[in-house]
């Protein structure tokens, strides 16, 4: 068996690298094409096209994991039963259960293979390309004309206070910069308005904010409510608040540049200040099951081994494998939107795609032992 497991397994990854190297060769050329054409326009140059190309790379890759072990897999099963080294393997003792689990050892190894470059080296390789991007542009600008908005409530000496921070976006060098902070009081009232034009986040959430205006509105419920609205400039202001730069970096930066657990930390925080988290739940689960969606590849491309020579050639089968490929993509995005959509569970609208396309394979694998 050992025998047996060295040959698979030898075969299998260098046909899933071999396909994964192509489509990455494909996605550099692709991107690297489309970058060039913004080459002369806010300071990018030929080697910051190239550099944000190469970038992408491992978000590319770690996309495409799943249907590369399911199109190297296929060929190199199609291969061996077109040249009857499968059949004989069969006829040596390589039952169905047992090819079932030598395959799904390695889709492990593939998942964690996925897993790993998800959840490390992808965000801090999207995490440089926005620091690429920001210091060839000279800042970066997040949410279009609105900006990003974080939420925040607490209690106060004065009561319970509620805020909204709206962020521009960064300077080149990652500094906030306009920065807005809206103090509501318990009623819903606005009491208090701080503006700045740059600012920072320390660890423990105090952010220092350069070149405030504070504008202080009277309380309705206090004393002073004749007084007049205040109106005040500080060179520098220290504003402490709860807000972590982990959750102001998840509110400004994309989604790509997250981790597994960061995603689960931002959705608690959006949920505990009330705002809608299911489009990150979404995604959190998403992320967290995604590797596993090359254990369902390998899986699904087990029955094509049971196939014989004459049912089709090996490079119809590859083109079989990339449609299921295809509508495995497909499927797993459309999944999320219908999910956002129709309000499902999130465990339940990431975890479709893959569940559906298990049943398919393992419903064709039994078949084919059963009956061919």
């Amino acid at each position: 068996m050992r025998t047996v497991r060295r040959l698979l397994y030898r075969d299998i990854v260098a046909s899933v690298f071999f396909v994964a190297l192509a489509f990455l060769s494909l996605f550099f050329f692709i991107d690297l094409v489309e970058k060039l054409d913004n080459v002369g326009r806010a300071g990018r140059t030929t080697g910051v096209a190239v550099l944000a190309a190469l970038l992408e790379l491992p978000s590319h890759f770690y996309e495409l994991m799943p249907i590369a072990v399911l199109i190297g897999t296929i060929y190199s099963l199609a291969r061996l039963a077109q040249s009857s080294e499968f059949t004989i393997l069969r006829t040596g003792g390589l039952g169905p259960g047992r090819a079932l689990s030598l395959l799904a050892v390695l889709g492990v190894v593939f998942a964690a293979i996925t897993f790993v470059v998800g959840d490390y080296v992808v965000p801090a390789a999207e995490r440089q390309a926005v620091a690429v991007k920001t210091l060839a542009a000279g800042g970066l600008r997040v949410g279009g004309r609105t900006g990003a908005w974080l939420k925040e409530k607490r209690m106060t000496p004065q009561g319970e206070r509620n805020y909204s921070i709206n962020l521009a976006g960064t300077t080149r060098h990652g500094a906030l910069r306009g920065i807005r902070i809206f103090q509501f009081d318990a009623d819903g009232r606005l009491s208090e308005r701080i503006s700045a034009s740059t600012g920072s986040v320390a660890a423990d959430g105090t952010w220092t904010l350069a070149d405030a205006e504070l504008t202080r509105w009277p309380d309705a419920r206090g004393s002073n409510i004749d007084a007049g609205i205040v109106e005040q400039r500080v060179p520098e202001l220290r504003w402490p608040s709860t807000l972590t730069p982990e959750v102001v970096a998840a509110a400004v930066l994309p989604q790509e540049t997250m981790t597994t657990a960061e995603l689960w930390r931002y959705s608690v925080h959006l949920s505990d200040q009330a705002q809608a988290a299911q489009s990150y739940e979404i995604l959190f689960w998403k992320k967290a099951l995604y590797p596993l969606a090359c254990l369902v590849m390998m899986a699904l491309a087990l029955p094509f081994a049971y196939l014989h020579a004459r049912a089709g050639s090996v490079s119809l089968k590859v083109f079989g494998g990339i449609m299921l490929g295809i509508g495995f993509v497909l499927l797993n995005n459309l999944a999320g939107h219908v999910g956002l959509l129709r309000n499902w569970t999130p465990w339940i609208a990431a975890s479709t795609p893959s569940l559906l396309f298990l049943m398919l394979s393992l419903g064709a694998f039994a078949w084919l032992v059963r009956y061919r």
